[in-house]
């Protein structure tokens, strides 16, 4: 079984920073790609940042500058760097993962963790 443990958000002013993390355990043969998606309050959950196994990067235009992701592979573990964060980043952040583990290629999903950016 593949888990994917995600760090603890947080409440952060505008304008702050936060760095979510994420990591993978399991029976995993290899990580295709990791990422980040969020779902905020009425809204459809959306993507927010990809990573490949080889470090091709994918991001949100509304997240472009402000947000990094990286991973490392050895820790089977990604993170989010949040820069200039605004009340709009507000949102429950979901890690996911595209494995092979157990003979097949899946999707996995993190349990999520609040990122509330308020005053």
């Amino acid at each position: 079984q593949v888990q994917l443990v995600e760090s603890v958000g947080g409440l952060v002013q505008p304008g702050g920073s936060l760095r979510l993390s994420c990591a993978a355990s399991g029976s995993i043969f290899s990580i295709i790609r990791m990422g980040w998606y969020r779902q905020a309050p009425g809204k459809q959950r959306e993507l927010v940042a990809t990573i490949t196994n080889g470090g091709s990067t994918n991001y949100a235009d509304s997240v472009k500058g402000r947000f990094t992701i990286s991973r490392d592979n050895a820790k089977k573990t990604e993170y989010l760097q949040m820069n200039s964060l605004k009340p709009e980043d507000t949102a429950v952040y979901y890690c996911y993962a595209y494995c092979y583990a157990n003979r097949a290629f899946n999707d996995y999903w993190g349990q999520g963790t609040q990122v509330t950016v308020s005053s």
